[in-house]
């Protein structure tokens, strides 16, 4: 497809409603298929395009101004041509404390371009975003959603010349090399490439809480109400305590256990509870 057409070419079109009927056979509301369909449409266009938008809207039996309604809510979805890569650096608190504001400035720098610009060769597209939920790594910024954690002015200069320059390149966490915007949208959009497990899913700072915590036998405090052992099978636990991958604390479901009382909530003792002895009072 070129330009803005509201069509797309017979062959295309053919394959793209190809792929969407194995999305829309994932969910027995046809219209929750729209956003991993826009996901599909941008794979195929590198923005969710008027014809697009069309396709979305004739598969679903909705309009146009509908599908738009939501392509405009979400801010993956992308109203112009966007990118091989996006990169997005975080200027929220605690990234723009640890110095995320002079990342993205000498980054805007270095490529010429602001704030959901993208460059001229149509290599990358800069952005702010808000926080990447790995504050545990600040500053960050992400390549196509992928992590590259404790970043400085300097690193993410030369991240992003070698973006420019089309090399391959590695994130802190997970798949083992950054693709290109086009196929991590068709990963959006349920279409597996078979590189979930590569690379750590986790690093050092992330884990060396939980690490403490077995260490030190530390654990969080029974809630009134909890599963006990017996209760999610005693054989389980001890295999998963001898292979190293038990919980620390207890596993439930906020619907397992009964809301305090006011007075537990207040730390307020009940009428009828009898008042504390000067014994217990000193102990």
């Amino acid at each position: 497809m070129s330009g803005h057409a509201r069509t797309y070419a017979p062959d295309v079109e053919e394959r793209l409603r190809a792929d969407a009927a194995v999305i829309l056979e994932r969910y027995p509301e046809q219209r929750s298929a729209l956003l991993p369909l826009l996901h599909l449409v941008q794979a195929e266009d590198s923005y969710v395009s008027p014809a697009g938008i069309a396709l979305c809207a004739d598969l679903l039996g909705l309009t146009n101004a509908e599908v738009s309604a939501v392509a405009t809510f979400y801010t993956q979805y992308k109203r112009r041509p966007n990118g091989r890569y996006t990169v997005g650096v975080c200027t929220n608190t605690l990234c723009a404390v640890m110095g995320g504001d002079e990342i993205f400035d000498r980054v805007s720098e270095r490529l010429g371009v602001g704030h959901d610009e993208t460059t001229q060769d149509g290599a990358i597209t800069l952005e702010r975003i808000e926080c990447n939920a790995a504050c545990d790594y600040a500053p960050v910024l992400m390549v196509n959603w992928e992590f590259f954690d404790n970043q400085t002015p300097t690193s993410a200069v030369d991240l992003v010349e070698a973006l420019a320059a089309d090399q391959p390149v590695t994130p802190t966490r997970g798949a083992a090399q950054v693709q290109d915007f086009r196929a991590t949208s068709r990963v959006l959009a349920g279409f597996e490439d078979g590189r979930a497990d590569e690379g750590p899913g986790a690093g050092e700072a992330s884990l060396v809480g939980l690490r403490i915590a077995r260490e030190h036998g530390w654990s969080a405090p029974e809630y009134p109400g909890a599963a006990t052992a017996e209760d999610t099978g005693t054989a389980d636990v001890a295999a998963a305590e001898a292979a190293g991958t038990a919980p620390v604390g207890e596993q439930q479901s906020s619907t397992q256990h009964t809301p305090p009382t006011p007075s537990e909530a207040s730390g307020e003792r009940p009428d009828d509870a009898p008042a504390a002895t000067a014994e217990e009072g000193d102990a």
